[in-house]
């Protein structure tokens, strides 16, 4: 399943800003509790975690994992489409690489640049 996501981060910052990072992904969030409209119980499908890390331009060869800045276990209580908002220190100009993983293999990544001046 490819999913949407919509991620708000600032054009720029100055260093040792704080600034508010914004992630949506698109995704169903079904519990596995409810059923169809003809009456099967629907499969659970859920994300079940989130996380945000941070490669520095300068550390960007050597350290490809990056730096783990936010990170979120989600359960079937959260809705549909989960937003998550969260503040970083904008230290150096790099990546964000947001990752979502959940159930029925789901597994869904992108990167976002962060400039610091």
């Amino acid at each position: 399943m490819t999913a949407r996501t919509l991620i708000t981060v600032p054009k720029g910052a100055k260093r040792g800003d704080i600034v508010e990072i914004r992630a949506l992904v698109q995704h169903p969030m079904e519990t596995g509790y409810r059923r169809s409209s003809e009456g099967a119980m629907l499969a659970r499908d859920l994300i079940r975690t989130f996380s945000c890390r941070f490669v520095s331009a300068a550390s960007a060869s050597t350290d490809a994992a990056g730096e783990l800045v936010f990170a979120a276990t989600l359960h079937a209580a959260i809705a549909a489409n989960p937003y998550l908002s969260f503040n970083l220190r904008a230290d150096a100009s790099g990546s964000l690489v947001f990752e979502w993983l959940g159930d029925n293999g789901f597994a869904h990544r992108e990167t976002v640049a962060l400039l610091v001046a």
